[in-house]
C-alpha cells in the first residue's frame, strides 16, 4: 500500500463544479483517493507546472474523488484553467486525522474558504456516528459562500445547524467566522473545536478556545514541496506538517511558538504575517 501512495497515478478529470468566480473542484476517479481519512491530503501534480498540497474533497461517486482550488498563484490558477477531459497526477493521501473521540456528543467546526474541504469530509463521519455537529462556513461576500448546500447534506442523519458568516454582512452574519465561534461557544456547550482554513484564523479559533477551555484540532496549511517529511518546507518549529499533521491538536499547537507569528515562503526563507486580518 505505501509504494502505492507514494507512485504518481494519473487521473482524468471527469467533471468540474464551478463553486465561485474563483474557486473550482475537479472531479476524478482513483480508488486511492476516494479512502482518504478526514484531514488527509494529495500531491497534485499539474503538468510542466508544479505540484501542489491538496486536501481531499468528498466525491458522491463510489471510487472517485476531488479537489477544490482557489485561483491565486501560479500554480493554483494553471489548475483552476484546467478542463475536463485534461490529465494530472495525484500521490497519496498523506497525513494523519481528525479524531473523534467516544466522549464526543457534540462538535462545533469553524473553517473558511478551501480549508472547507478536510471539515467536510468529517461531517460524513461525524453524520455516521449521529454526533449534534454546528457547521460555522467563512466568506468575504455572499458571492464567495460555497459549501453550504453540501454541508447540509452530509449531515442530514444528524441534528445539526450550518451558520455563514461574511465579512460585508451580505449573506449570514456580518462578522468573521471567529466572531460567530465567541458568539456560539458563550450559549452552547462543545466536546471538540475542529478547524481548518487560513493560519490567523485557526490561530483565532485556538485562542477562543483557550479562553473558554475547549479541545480543538486544526488542519494546518504550509507550504509544501515534497509531502513526506524531506524537504522541511512545511515546518512549525520542530513540527511537519505534511509528516506530523495536518492535523494537530491544542496541546501541539500551544508548543508551536512560530504558529500565527511566522510562515516560510517558497524559498524556506522566514516570513511575518503582517497587515492580514484574523478572520
Amino acid at each position: 500500500m505505501r509504494r502505492n501512495i507514494d507512485r504518481i497515478r494519473a487521473v482524468v478529470i471527469e467533471h468540474i463544479i464551478e463553486e465561485t468566480p474563483t474557486v473550482k473542484t475537479f472531479i476524478f476517479k482513483d480508488n486511492i483517493s476516494s479512502k482518504s481519512k478526514p484531514g488527509q491530503f494529495l500531491m497534485v501534480w499539474i503538468p510542466r507546472v508544479e505540484e501542489l498540497p491538496m486536501s481531499v474533497m468528498v466525491s458522491e461517486k463510489k471510487g472517485y474523488a476531488a479537489i477544490t482550488i482557489r485561483k491565486l498563484g501560479f500554480g493554483s490558477t494553471a489548475l483552476f484553467n484546467k478542463r475536463k477531459g485534461e490529465i494530472l497526477g495525484v500521490r497519496g493521501p498523506y497525513g494523519n486525522q481528525f479524531k473523534i473521540g467516544n466522549n464526543t456528543k457534540k462538535a462545533l467546526l469553524v473553517g473558511g474558504g478551501t480549508g472547507l474541504v478536510p471539515l467536510l469530509r468529517l461531517t460524513t463521519k461525524l453524520n455516521e456516528l449521529k454526533i449534534d455537529t454546528t457547521v460555522v462556513i467563512g466568506a468575504r461576500s455572499k458571492e464567495e459562500v460555497f459549501f453550504e448546500k453540501q454541508a447540509n447534506d452530509f449531515l442530514d442523519k444528524t441534528q445539526h445547524k450550518v451558520i455563514i458568516s461574511t465579512e460585508d454582512g451580505s449573506y449570514g452574519v456580518k462578522g468573521y467566522a471567529t466572531d460567530v465561534m465567541s458568539l456560539i461557544v458563550n450559549k452552547e456547550k462543545f466536546d471538540t473545536v475542529y478547524t481548518s482554513g487560513p493560519e490567523l484564523m485557526i490561530k483565532k479559533v485556538f485562542d477562543i478556545g483557550l479562553t473558554n477551555s475547549l479541545s480543538v484540532q486544526a488542519s494546518l496549511e504550509r507550504y509544501m514541496k515534497c509531502g513526506v517529511g524531506i524537504c522541511a518546507s512545511c515546518c512549525i518549529g520542530d513540527q511537519l506538517v505534511c509528516r506530523d499533521g495536518t492535523v494537530f491538536d491544542e496541546t501541539q499547537i500551544s508548543g508551536m511558538i512560530e504558529f500565527g507569528l511566522m510562515y516560510r515562503d517558497k524559498s524556506g526563507r522566514k516570513c511575518r504575517f503582517s497587515n492580514v486580518k484574523l478572520g
